[in-house]
């Protein structure tokens, strides 16, 4: 069984950060990578044509997102990371690949620095008491350097 780190990527800044933390986790302790972009619905479905050319854009976007994430990851850390794209809810999705995994994986998640918190997705994961995460997780702050990665990992 290997250890993979995941990370959810997005868009959002503290997603590339936490992207480049795991990075370093992972060369440093001969791990594998995981990248994951999840594609929520848009709610366009009402006109069926229009829905199922969002999906076809969404989806070639993650792909393309994806693509350039990899070639940043092999860059910093020397791994080629493995790439998933799934589509629906976030939350429901991460929890889902979670039970999946074959491997060892531990979740790195990058938080928000904002006022309105942490992120839907930080947030969502720790919000109900029930939840019972199978896997360590790393919330690393949004605002850290790479300076401050290299020091922490």
């Amino acid at each position: 069984m290997k250890t993979k780190f995941l990370v959810i990527t997005d868009e959002t800044p503290e997603s590339q950060i936490a992207m480049r933390f795991a990075c370093r986790e992972a060369m440093k302790t001969q791990s594998g990578l995981v990248l994951m972009v999840v594609i929520e619905p848009e709610g366009f479905q009402h006109w069926l044509g229009v829905e199922s050319l969002m999906k076809e854009e969404a989806q070639a976007a993650a792909e393309g997102m994806l693509k350039t994430l990899a070639a940043d990851a092999l860059k910093l850390s020397g791994i080629q990371p493995e790439l998933v794209i799934r589509e629906g809810n976030k939350k429901e999705q991460l929890l889902a690949y979670l039970s999946e995994a074959q491997d060892f994986v531990i979740l790195v998640l990058g938080a928000a620095m904002g006022t309105e918190g942490p992120g839907p997705l930080v947030s969502g994961l720790f919000a109900d008491k029930n939840e019972r995460l199978s896997v360590p997780v790393t919330i690393v702050p949004g605002n850290l350097t790479d300076e401050q990665i290299e020091i922490f990992s």
